[in-house]
């Protein structure tokens, strides 16, 4: 009887253990499942036919831009902020801040929904990823430093990205 015992507790750490290492490749693979009820699903293929490879190491791969090399860090343009893999909106230009970081910074998205946060155990220290909740697409990470009213900093890759300026009427 405790041998039986024995062997099911063995069975469910392995269960769990190959369940993990699954999880992990998957979102190494930048494989999130977007939240969005509308989410666009598409093959790595498909994706790297629509995004430049910039957008793609970043959106796709995790990748990041360099401090101060995206075109948004310094933008003080009225406007919207979308995905520049789908399009869905996800900051104004109303919660943009200087950071002084050299990413555009955001202190709340354009509507909780726009995007999905995931741990990110990816370097030393733990952090929030921040992905597009339509398609899944990385865009940056969220941080507690921020101004009020949200005390959060979204700082974001400008390529994961598209900005669309406020049409004057």
């Amino acid at each position: 009887m405790r041998l039986a015992f024995l062997g099911f507790v063995a069975l469910a750490v392995i269960a769990a253990i190959v369940a993990c290492g699954a999880a992990t490749a998957q979102q190494q693979q930048g494989q999130h499942r977007p939240s969005a009820k509308d989410a666009v699903i598409k093959t790595n293929a498909e994706w790297k036919k629509i995004l430049t490879p910039a957008q793609y190491n970043v959106l796709r791969e995790k990748g990041t831009e360099p401090a101060y090399g995206g075109k948004y860090w310094d933008n003080h343009a009225e406007g919207i902020y979308v995905c520049a893999a789908c399009g869905q909106e996800l900051f104004s230009s109303k919660t943009k801040f200087e950071s002084g970081t050299g990413w555009p910074s955001f202190w709340d998205p354009i509507k909780k929904s726009a995007v999905d946060l995931e741990v990110d155990r990816s370097l030393l220290e733990e952090r929030t990823e921040v992905l597009c909740s339509k398609c899944g697409g990385h865009l940056g990470h969220v941080f507690d430093d921020g101004p009020q009213p949200t005390g959060k900093r979204y700082c974001m890759n400008s390529i994961a990205m598209i900005f669309k300026p406020t049409k004057r009427q």
